[in-house]
């Protein structure tokens, strides 16, 4: 799996890969700097993407379910977490 260092911008991604963001950030343990290896995308272009690609209704629900999730974020994750995102995103890419 290549790591992308540099933030792309939505206009670069395949379909494909806007479908792996759309599957990851719906994933409540996949984290948004997963998505950024994975993809090379921000979190802010996370929500970018989510916002024109799902209805308003199912953008605002995915909204209300990520804002503050520590999930989805390894700096706010409890140290007894031990589940890692990596095999949900290599999943997922897989897929694509």
């Amino acid at each position: 799996m290549t790591n992308h260092t540099s933030s792309k911008t939505s206009s670069q991604l395949s379909m494909g890969d806007i479908s792996a963001v759309i599957q990851m950030a719906w994933e409540d343990r996949t984290t948004f700097e997963t998505i950024q290896e994975r993809i090379g995308i921000s979190e802010s272009d996370v929500i970018k993407i989510m916002r024109s690609e799902l209805k308003p209704d199912s953008f605002k629900l995915w909204r209300k379910r990520m804002r503050g999730r520590e999930t989805k974020h390894r700096a706010l994750r409890s140290p007894e977490m031990k589940y890692s995102d990596d095999a949900i995103a290599d999943h997922r890419r897989a897929n694509c």
